[in-house]
């Protein structure tokens, strides 16, 4: 954008939106692909401004209705594809979801495969929000099937990466999820991101960690494109695999806390390690109970260094889920663990006899019809 791209850069969000709309009559000056590019350029550099979704969205609402005027409709559906996202961070799923399927079905008609890749993977990200992954999985393979007939950009490849990360870690398939979050990290990187290069790094140790493998998150650490991204965003996913490897419950709980800034406010990393630490407070649990037949909850609650409420509440969620066999009982404050059924395996050779029967049956009708 020139000069008015290096001024924008030390702009609020006020004086950028006064900008664009100053802007308008010069657009009729130029072409469209330039009035585009200046058009999406303010837009950003807005998002980036403090406190500015509200700003972004009716800056878009108002940069609609005045494509729509001018009948630039290329222009308008890449502004609805950024609106959607401004709504989505606002988390206003239905209003964005609505949006987006308005305008998914009109660039289908000309089939702009660029746009239409951006437009999945962002119905993608809205469906996982929702936590309907799904449907977030169904719309990110629309996206890479648009995408493997175009060009894909470094960038938005990355992003593509990243959500296939994602939905492959809701799946539990974290050896996958860590594949994709690499190419992500290396695309994130190259195109000098940094903020989201150190979130995908982050997802990759943390992948490491789900996959029971926290041994090797300080050699990925120590790699020469990761020494780039030390800081403390890093170290609390160091803390977390240290604390795994010692199978500390209470340890993890203490670094959860303390670094609440770099874990607690990322919801993928917080949804995760609140699954890390039940999966673990449950192996401890079993591991504790193994040798006796009764014992009290205080007792559990002292060799696992926690609070007796968090103890009770974890048993009775094993004792339902069928994970333990056992009851509480209330009246003494304590467990009672039961012994393990034999398997009973009269079922199965139950079916292997009917299957045997069938087989000589069906042997029996052949030969009668040959006689026959």
């Amino acid at each position: 954008m020139g000069s008015s791209g290096i001024n924008a850069e030390y702009m609020g969000a006020a004086e950028l939106t006064q900008l664009l709309k100053d802007l308008r009559g010069y657009f009729d000056t130029v072409s469209k692909a330039r009035t585009g590019q200046i058009v999406r350029t303010l837009i950003d550099r807005v998002a980036e401004t403090p406190d500015s979704l509200q700003k972004c969205v009716d800056l878009c609402l108002e940069s609609i209705e005045w494509c729509r005027e001018r009948k630039r409709n290329f222009l308008r559906q890449r502004i609805e594809s950024r609106l959607c996202a401004f709504y989505r961070k606002q988390k206003e799923y239905t209003v964005s979801l609505k949006q987006l399927h308005k305008t998914i079905l009109e660039v289908k008609k000309v089939d702009d495969k660029q746009l239409l890749v951006e437009l999945f993977l962002e119905e993608s990200r809205i469906q996982e929000a929702l936590r309907n992954i799904p449907k977030a999985k169904a719309t990110l393979v629309a996206c890479r099937a648009n995408a493997a007939s175009i060009y894909v950009v470094p960038l938005l490849q990355a992003q593509i990466d990243m959500q296939a990360g994602r939905i492959s870690g809701e799946e539990k398939d974290f050896k996958t999820a860590f594949s994709y979050f690499y190419e992500a990290f290396e695309g994130y990187d190259s195109q000098e991101k940094p903020d989201i290069a150190r979130s995908a790094l982050k997802y990759m140790l943390l992948s490491k960690i789900m996959m029971e493998k926290p041994q090797d998150v300080d050699g990925i650490i120590r790699g020469k494109l990761p020494l780039k991204y030390a800081g403390p965003a890093v170290d609390a996913m160091k803390a977390v695999s240290k604390a795994y490897k010692k199978r500390s419950v209470k340890a993890l709980k203490l670094i959860l806390k303390e670094h609440e800034a770099e874990l607690g406010r990322d919801p993928v990393i917080a949804r995760h390690l609140k699954d890390l630490n039940g999966a673990l407070l449950e192996k401890n649990l079993l591991k504790i109970l193994l040798p006796y037949k009764r014992v009290e909850l205080t007792r559990i609650a002292q060799l696992i260094e926690l609070e007796v409420s968090e103890v009770e509440q974890r048993l009775s969620q094993m004792i339902l889920d069928g994970s333990f066999r056992g009851i509480l009982d209330q009246g003494n404050a304590s467990v009672i663990v039961f012994d393990d059924e034999p398997e009973n395996k009269s079922y199965t050779h139950a079916i292997g006899t009917v299957e045997a029967l069938e087989g000589a049956v069906d042997e029996l009708f052949l030969k009668a019809k040959t006689l026959g």
